[in-house]
């Protein structure tokens, strides 16, 4: 593989994160998204970048409209290791109502180098945007843009509880959205390959002919 993120896409979403575990770099609670974050087009295979951050507000209007503030993100954007991921995080009243993105917006970030957006609400204009190849991962669809400003680009935000940094590594598929801690390139692929071989181990005893439950509990410790 030619770069670090080509060898993660390599990885489904469970298998990664049980190998982050085995580094013990942080509780295993932390560094994933919960069930209401889903992934919208699981046939686009995994999603796999660098974050690009922003928090939002889109229904209640604390503050001005600012275009400024738009071209600063697709600034942020542009200059950010490829492939970028949009992260909005949602700071007004109203999650319920927000969308946070549409086939406009999904075709700037596409043309700056993004493969994807993350939003903790919703998205919208799936048809144009599964269309255009570009990730989706939201809490679901609403129809209307409502009154959506970029608040603040480039900071660190929270999707449903997960902190994303910018420059975070994220990974995806249709198993969920995981962050990729810095700095284990020399020793993920190892854990990597344990979490297989033992998983491997026991499929194998669980599908053979000699399976007797009498012998998993040892099996196991192991």
């Amino acid at each position: 593989m030619s770069t670090w993120i080509d060898f993660l896409k390599t990885i489904d979403t469970p298998t990664l994160i049980n190998a982050i575990e085995e580094l013990k770099l942080r509780p295993n609670r932390e560094g994933f998204t919960p069930l209401e974050l889903r992934c919208l087009f699981p046939e686009f295979g995994r999603l796999c970048g660098y974050a690009v951050t922003a928090q939002v507000e889109t229904i209640s209007q604390t503050g001005p409209f600012e275009l400024d503030q738009f071209v600063a993100l697709y600034r942020l954007v542009e200059a950010a290791p490829k492939p970028a991921v949009i992260v909005l995080q949602e700071i007004g009243g109203y999650p319920g109502y927000a969308a946070h993105c549409g086939e406009v917006m999904a075709t700037f970030f596409q043309r700056l180098g993004a493969i994807g957006l993350v939003s903790d609400c919703a998205v919208r204009d799936i048809a144009e945007v599964r269309a255009l190849g570009f990730h989706y991962f939201a809490r679901g669809t609403v129809a209307s843009h409502g009154n959506f400003r970029i608040v603040r680009p480039g900071v660190p935000v929270q999707v449903l509880g997960m902190e994303v940094k910018p420059g975070d590594i994220l990974h995806g598929d249709e198993n969920g959205l995981i962050q990729v801690p810095g700095g284990v390139e020399a020793t993920l692929p190892a854990a990597i390959e344990s979490v297989r071989a033992r998983e491997r181990k026991v499929m194998d005893f669980v599908r053979g002919a000699t399976f007797d439950l009498s012998r998993f509990a040892s099996l196991v410790v192991e």
